[in-house]
């Protein structure tokens, strides 16, 4: 894990703001030379005014891969939950193509109970839904091998949570990309517990990215990363700061990235 570049990622969440607004928040960042962009998949805002301007996730991240040329980019993350799982890998292979193999498969469970009951779907419990996604993801990765044409590549999966019950046997068995909010004193516990998991399944925990979500009080005015560098330090490599359409009256504050990426290029001089 430990030797992997340092990578910074930016979630533009898509709330409070104009589709074209994220567009352009996206390339500017692909400009500014973030490693990715994430949105989320949810059907209202989750800060501000909650019946505020929302956009749906998989169109936005269309929008996102033909308008952009070298930034990965993916959700953070799909709920498994709202579509049935061989369409979603369809449209994960679909957005895949547009942006010529730059999609970030980001999936997890669900969370936002607002979304299920007003667009229909069971809510379930928390386990209830983890059993689920760990239903779906044999068949969504069962679906990319039928497609015709396939993936572009061998297109990331992200998965999102901490469980060590569910999740973290999910994320050995299938994913290249583990991301959490964990802390940097409880990380090393996770990681033990992914390690084992991963040895159960003839998997080396190298093989998977472990991704982390900063916070934007971290860096401010180029300090203030003392919990990024613990997590560095025990293994973390992919941080995901988040932004939301309502920071500023003009949408995005993208300047709040320029500490970061100066922070990432000083871990990896």
């Amino acid at each position: 894990m430990t030797d992997r570049p340092t990578r910074i990622g930016v979630q533009l969440s898509p709330q409070h703001v104009t589709m074209q607004q994220t567009i352009d928040a996206a390339r500017r960042l692909e400009e500014m030379g973030v490693d990715a962009v994430f949105g989320w998949d949810h059907f209202f805002p989750l800060t501000g005014d909650p019946d505020g301007a929302h956009f749906e996730a998989t169109t936005q991240l269309a929008a996102w891969a033909a308008s952009t040329e070298r930034v990965q980019l993916g959700p953070l993350v799909f709920c498994n939950s709202y579509r049935n799982p061989d369409l979603l890998a369809d449209v994960a292979r679909t957005i895949d193509h547009i942006s010529n193999g730059r999609f970030i498969f980001g999936i997890g469970s669900g969370w936002f109970e607002r979304d299920y009951l007003e667009y229909g779907y069971d809510f379930g419990t928390v386990g209830s839904r983890l059993n689920d996604l760990a239903a779906a993801l044999p068949r969504i990765r069962a679906r990319w091998e039928r497609l015709n044409p396939p993936p572009v590549g061998a297109m990331p999966i992200l998965i999102g949570g901490k469980g060590e019950q569910k999740t973290l046997p999910m994320v050995a068995e299938h994913a290249d990309i583990w991301h959490s909010f964990v802390g940097p004193d409880e990380l090393p516990h996770k990681l033990d517990v992914l390690r084992r998991a991963c040895e159960a399944r003839g998997r080396d925990i190298a093989e998977i990215e472990v991704s982390n979500g900063a916070s934007v009080r971290d860096g401010v005015g180029g300090v203030g990363f003392d919990r990024l560098d613990a997590l560095h330090a025990v293994g973390t490599r992919l941080f995901t700061i988040p932004l939301s359409g309502d920071d500023t009256p003009d949408g995005y504050d993208l300047e709040r990235v320029e500490s970061f990426l100066r922070w990432r290029d000083g871990k990896d001089a």
